[in-house]
């Protein structure tokens, strides 16, 4: 899978609603680039119990919309509420504008959205900052199945927050 994704452009992506039969590939994608961005994080879960959690909860309850090229899955976000969930790409085909487009789709259709990430994922911080996040929690993990710090960030349209309440 990923050998073939490092030899495209990010404008070859292609952007579009996840199947069913995407789920393997979703399931896979989250657990490489989470244990690849924090290899220190305890792992908690089975591959297989990674593939029945998005099957069963994430893909009957959130927009899960997956970004290819030529047929190979790069990289995923779900999300539901104003709420982003998921949002993973491939390793070797980061930096290439596949969370962006992802981030931009979610963003597209809400006023506002909520990402929670650890606190130690640099790389995610950067990145949800650099699209107009801000940290608007900090806990101590105790609510996260990991048990490890986290931040609650949150964006908001401009026409929305400069709106009258």
């Amino acid at each position: 899978m990923t050998q073939r994704l490092l030899e495209v452009a990010p404008c070859e992506a292609m952007l579009r609603r996840a199947r069913m039969e995407d789920m393997p590939d979703v399931a896979k994608i989250h657990r490489l680039a989470f244990f690849t961005a924090m290899p220190h994080m305890p792992v908690l879960h089975t591959p297989e119990e990674d593939l029945n959690f998005y099957t069963t909860g994430v893909f009957t309850s959130s927009e899960i919309w997956v970004a290819e090229f030529t047929d190979v899955v790069a990289g995923f976000i779900a999300f539901r509420d104003g709420l982003v969930e998921h949002l993973y790409v491939v390793p070797k085909s980061q930096r290439l504008g596949i969370g962006s487009s992802l981030l931009s789709l979610a963003k597209s259709m809400s006023d506002s959205l909520q990402v929670w990430t650890f606190q130690c994922n640099n790389g995610a911080r950067h990145f949800y900052e650099k699209h107009g996040f801000r940290a608007v929690e900090e806990t101590n993990g105790a609510r996260n199945e990991e048990r490890q710090p986290d931040v609650l960030f949150l964006w908001e349209r401009e026409e929305a927050s400069s709106a009258p309440r």
